[in-house]
């Protein structure tokens, strides 16, 4: 796969190409992977994926139906590639608003763009009704999508923000991690953290248990006796151990203002729009992508 595309299509280093095709298969980092990726792949704790010989992929079904059905029908521009010896498509006939529901993060030359992930169902059905009714305001739309569905999981806190957000589509959404907990036989208390904010995965994760730690050494708080990263391939499961007589409100909240389980996702939701990098807002973007539909019908 690495060298068709370096080849064919991609004349730049081989690990740019392997790291995107790994990505596309996580399901921490995409809300819709694209990629069914068979071997090591990587973790949500920042481990790295095994070397590309020792991987094995294949188009997601999402991928081949949505995103390259009718391509061999010519509904989109084919342009040579860069050394001419092979055609190309200009941009892929994709049949969801892929921007909105995987989201975007990268950094070019002078511009940077960072979108959340969103919920498939919800930006179908938001696309549903812009189609019925092409009037709809960002605000309106909302009533179809909530707010961002990181993969991650985690609660917004600042959700009156999230109006003006997608209105000009720039703003700071504010995460906090989900926590539980559970008492034990002793009389010790278990606070259990389910969720954490989509800034937290790789290393933040490892951070996050050094700095619970760091509390206690710090005499921040004499409450933990013990902390633990139970994480699986069920998901996220960090437990910390806590004293019979606790106050877990105020324990939670000295968690949120001390380390990462509270963090902020910046948005700024710039894409290529006919040809120029623009800020978008909800309605743009989905106006965009009801306009791109009505191209490959014509």
């Amino acid at each position: 796969i690495v060298g068709d595309t370096m080849g064919k299509y991609h004349p730049h280093g081989d690990s740019s190409i392997y790291d995107a095709l790994v990505v596309m298969a996580q399901d921490f980092k995409k809300a819709l992977p694209l990629i069914d990726g068979h071997g090591n792949f990587g973790t949500i704790e920042g481990d790295s994926q095994a070397a590309m010989r020792y991987t094995e992929a294949r188009l997601k079904r999402v991928s081949e139906e949505y995103f390259l059905a009718d391509l061999d029908k010519d509904v989109v521009e084919f342009t040579p590639n860069f050394d001419e010896t092979e055609k190309e498509p200009s941009v892929l006939p994709v049949r969801i608003p892929n921007f909105l529901i995987n989201g975007s993060e990268g950094i070019a030359v002078g511009m940077a763009t960072s979108t959340p992930p969103h919920n498939l169902k919800e930006v179908i059905d938001a696309e549903i009704a812009f189609l019925s009714d092409e009037s709809l305001t960002s605000r309106q739309l909302m009533k179809y999508i909530k707010g961002p569905d990181f993969p991650t999981g985690g609660i917004v806190i600042n959700q009156a923000d999230l109006e003006k957000i997608y209105e000009t589509g720039e703003g700071k959404i504010r995460v906090r991690g989900r926590v539980t907990t559970e008492k034990l036989k002793n009389g010790h208390i278990n606070l259990i953290v389910t969720e954490i904010p989509y800034t937290m995965i790789g290393a933040g994760i490892g951070k996050f248990c050094q700095d619970v730690a760091a509390l206690s050494e710090n005499k921040l708080t004499n409450d933990i006796i013990d902390i633990s990263n139970q994480s699986s391939k069920e998901g996220i499961r960090i437990v910390i151990e806590l004293k019979k007589d606790t106050d877990v409100e105020n324990f939670t909240n000295l968690l949120y203002k001390k380390t990462k389980l509270e963090d902020t996702f910046g948005v700024n939701m710039l894409a290529i729009s006919k040809g120029r990098p623009e800020t978008m807002g909800l309605r743009e973007i989905i106006k965009a992508h009801v306009d791109f539909l009505f191209e490959l019908a014509a």
